[in-house]
């Protein structure tokens, strides 16, 4: 759980959960209520003509899903998939409609708590991400955690005019 101690205001919704990963040597954290399912890694189909951190697409239970390297979208390198490899399937707001994305991450950490008061705006410096997938920082733990801004990360060349991973 995170450095802050439980109150009243708690009971009010003042608690966020987030889902935490890890990414080379930083943490990064979504909110647990986007989160779909993790699923161990598997091979994806390509797709041509795409950025090198678009990995392709999973059929997931009928639905096809883009799969996307956060580690190379964030620019921190090309990692390499191991034991602890995870794809984090995410529900992403896009207009009117939810659609479905996979993340790829070097590994998941655990749900934590956040207050809502303890989250602090990204500063537009000293991260190796671009603020503008960032929601937010907190201190889980004393540790930093960046929180991602789920509906961003689907802003990406032609994945967001996809009709593919369109809920029902």
């Amino acid at each position: 759980m995170s450095d802050a101690t439980p109150t009243a205001a708690n009971k009010a919704g003042d608690i966020r959960q987030f889902l935490t990963f890890v990414l080379g040597d930083e943490r990064y954290g979504v909110d647990v209520l986007r989160v779909q399912e993790l699923r161990c890694w598997e091979p994806v189909s390509r797709i041509p003509n795409v950025p090198s951190y678009e990995k392709g697409v999973v059929n997931l239970r009928g639905a096809i899903v883009p799969i996307i390297d956060l580690r190379e979208r964030f620019q921190l390198g090309t990692g390499q998939v191991g034991p602890m490899t995870v794809v984090v399937v995410l529900q992403v707001n896009v207009g009117a409609a939810i659609k479905i994305m996979g993340v790829v991450v070097d590994a998941v950490s655990d749900v934590v708590d956040v207050e809502k008061n303890a989250i602090q705006s990204a500063p537009h410096f000293g991260t190796k991400v671009s603020t503008e997938f960032i929601a937010g920082l907190a201190s889980v733990r004393n540790e930093m955690v960046m929180l991602l801004d789920v509906d961003r990360l689907l802003k990406l060349e032609g994945l967001e005019d996809a009709d593919d991973g369109r809920t029902p």
